[in-house]
C-alpha cells in the first residue's frame, strides 16, 4: 500500500499548494479524539486468519503536534489506518485539539478549573467546601489532605482514591487503562517531549492510577500493556549518534522509557525514530512512512526490548 506523505516548508510544516490534493490517510476532525473502530477482514484476510489474529486488539494514540498536515500527523494517520486494517479499535488523544491542560496544579485536586474563562464543574469529593478567590476567578475548593504545605504527588494519589479526579484527567485514564498498546507521537523537543505530551504524563500517570509504593517498574500498576516512542527529530541520524554532536538517541530515551514508561508497568517496545524529516527529500520521506506501516503489520510479535541499563548506555 503507498502512503502519502506530507512535505515540509519551514517550521509551519505546510504542504505546498500544488500538493494539497492528496489526502493524508485518516485525515483528522474538530473532534476532542477519535475512535476508529476495527474494519471487516478482507477476502485474502479471510483465507489466512493468522493476518488477522489481533482483531479485539485495543490501541490509543497519543499525538503531540499542532499541524494535521505535519509529518507526525502523516504517521499518526497511518497507524490509524494500518492498524484499523487489522481488525483492532483504535483510539487518537490529539493533546493539542483537546486543547488539554499541560499544568499540574492544585486545580487538579481541587475539582474546579478555568475553560476558555469560565469556571468548568468536575467531579469533587464530599468534603467540606470553602469559596477563595483565585486568579480573580471564584472557585469552590475542596480540603487538601494536607493544607499547610502543598505536594501534589501527594494530593493527586489522595484525590484519586477518592476518585475525585477531574474529567480530563480520568478520561486519559480509562483509555489507557483499555488499550493492549499506547503509541507516543510526537517531535522532539529539547531533546524530551513536547510540554503538552509532558503534562499528561505528569498528570494522567499519577500514583495510585499508573504506579504505587510499592507497585513500580516490573510491578507496576500498568504491567501487561504496551508502549512505543514513534519520534521525529531535526537533527540527523549522524548527530545521535555516540560520536555525534548530540550523543547517542538512546541516552534521551532513558528518563521517557525507563523512568516513565517502565516505571509504571509498560512493557516498552523499540522507538521509532525518523530522523530529520524536514530535511528529507520526497522519496526519503515517503520511505519513512512506508517503514512504519510496514512495522506496524508485524508490530503484535515483537518482544519487549531489555529495561537495562546496558541497553541504554552499554556495558
Amino acid at each position: 500500500m503507498n502512503y502519502p506523505c506530507v512535505t515540509f516548508r519551514g517550521e509551519s510544516c505546510i504542504i505546498p499548494v500544488h500538493q494539497r490534493r492528496c489526502r493524508l490517510l485518516g485525515s483528522p476532525t474538530r473532534a476532542t479524539h477519535q475512535i476508529r473502530e476495527p474494519q471487516p477482514p478482507t477476502k485474502s484476510e479471510r483465507k489466512n486468519p493468522s493476518s488477522y489474529a489481533m482483531a479485539g486488539k485495543k490501541v490509543l494514540i497519543v499525538y503531540a503536534h499542532q499541524e494535521p498536515r505535519s509529518f507526525n500527523g502523516s504517521l499518526k494517520n497511518v497507524t490509524v489506518d494500518e492498524l484499523s486494517r487489522q481488525g483492532c479499535t483504535v483510539t487518537v488523544s490529539d493533546l493539542y485539539a483537546m486543547n488539554f491542560e499541560p499544568r499540574a496544579t492544585r486545580k487538579d485536586i481541587t475539582g474546579l478549573s478555568l475553560l476558555s474563562g469560565k469556571l468548568r464543574n468536575t467531579p469533587v469529593s464530599p468534603v467540606v467546601m470553602k469559596k477563595v478567590d483565585i486568579y480573580g476567578a471564584q472557585h469552590l475548593l475542596g480540603a487538601l489532605s494536607n493544607p499547610e504545605v502543598f505536594s501534589y504527588g501527594v494530593e493527586m494519589y489522595e484525590a484519586y482514591k477518592k476518585r475525585s479526579l477531574p474529567g480530563d484527567i480520568t478520561d486519559e485514564q480509562k483509555k489507557v487503562q483499555e488499550a493492549d498498546l499506547v503509541i507516543f507521537q510526537f517531535p522532539l523537543y529539547w531533546f524530551s517531549v513536547p510540554a503538552i505530551l509532558k503534562g499528561w504524563m505528569d498528570r494522567v500517570l499519577c500514583q495510585g492510577f499508573a504506579f504505587d509504593i510499592p507497585g513500580f517498574y516490573d510491578s507496576g500498576l500498568l504491567q501487561g500493556k504496551l508502549a512505543l516512542l514513534s519520534v521525529t527529530t531535526g537533527g540527523t541520524a549522524e548527530m545521535y549518534t555516540k560520536t555525534g554532536v548530540s550523543g547517542d538517541f538512546r541516552y534521551f530515551l532513558w528518563p521517557l522509557q525507563h523512568g516513565t514508561l517502565h516505571f509504571c508497568g509498560f512493557k516498552v517496545l523499540a522507538p521509532q525514530i525518523n530522523f530529520a524529516p524536514e530535511i528529507a527529500s520526497e522519496e526519503e520521506r515517503k520511505g519513512m512512512v512506508a517503514a512504519w506501516a510496514q512495522r506496524l503489520q508485524t508490530i503484535w510479535k515483537e518482544e519487549p526490548i531489555p529495561c537495562t541499563v546496558p541497553w541504554y548506555f552499554g556495558q
